[in-house]
């Protein structure tokens, strides 16, 4: 049985894009990141960078959603593209792991989160989020899906975030990427993908983003004694 550590952002729901796509057994275990649970001892034997998501797969732990979507790829043998596409595989893969992901969160906090405006980190990671979705709208102009004819990781992996893209830059973020907003609303449409987002209300999360879940979230405003 697979044990799947998650919250409902956006790098755990693409990992369970794929359990709920592959039909596999899973226990979801829910890491409440505004209580501060990923830093429990027990979940930093597992992650030791205590985030969200983690898998234990019959004594094998995976951390970092890239790396689970691939171990999960290769043990079941799905949602992979012919070998002579590997390596486009990886390099998408690890554009999504490298820059969308990072970028996109950076994007979030200065956008939604900083307690003080900094408009140089906001334009910067604006910016930059822009960019690299602009290479991916231009990459599926010219796609249907990310790697190959078929619908596989690397899909899901941009999921993850692209979906979340009006959070990451506004409510048009859309307006310039038509074929990035294509890719997620046929994504959207699967019905792993409902079962995916939907995950999360199984569980009680802490709604509140007071003080103690900024505590937790942003470990860098705490003040050194």
């Amino acid at each position: 049985m697979i044990t799947f550590y998650f919250n409902g952002s956006p790098n755990p729901t693409k990992v369970a894009l794929f359990l709920e796509e592959a039909g596999l057994p899973y226990e979801a275990v829910a890491v409440d990141t505004r209580k501060g649970e990923q830093f429990a001892p027990d979940f930093l034997k597992l992650n030791p960078n205590g985030k969200v998501p983690v898998l234990v797969d019959d004594g094998q732990v995976v951390f970092d959603s890239n790396a689970i979507l691939l171990y999960l790829a290769e043990k079941t043998g799905r949602f992979l593209p012919p070998s002579s596409e590997r390596a486009a595989l990886l390099s998408w893969l690890m554009f999504v792991a490298t820059g969308i992901g990072p970028f996109s969160g950076q994007a979030v906090h200065f956008r939604n989160f900083a307690p003080e405006k900094v408009p140089y980190a906001n334009d910067r990671y604006q910016y930059e989020a822009k960019r690299h979705y602009g290479v991916l709208d231009r990459h599926l102009a010219e796609h249907e899906w990310m790697v190959g004819e078929a619908y596989g990781i690397v899909d899901m992996a941009v999921w993850g975030w692209a979906r979340m893209l009006p959070f990451v830059m506004g409510e048009d973020a859309y307006a310039d990427l038509p074929n990035v907003k294509r890719h997620v609303d046929a994504i959207a449409a699967r019905p792993a993908a409902a079962k995916a987002v939907a995950l999360k209300d199984r569980f009680t999360f802490k709604a509140e983003f007071d003080a103690e879940a900024r505590g937790h979230m942003f470990k860098h405003l705490a003040k050194v004694g």
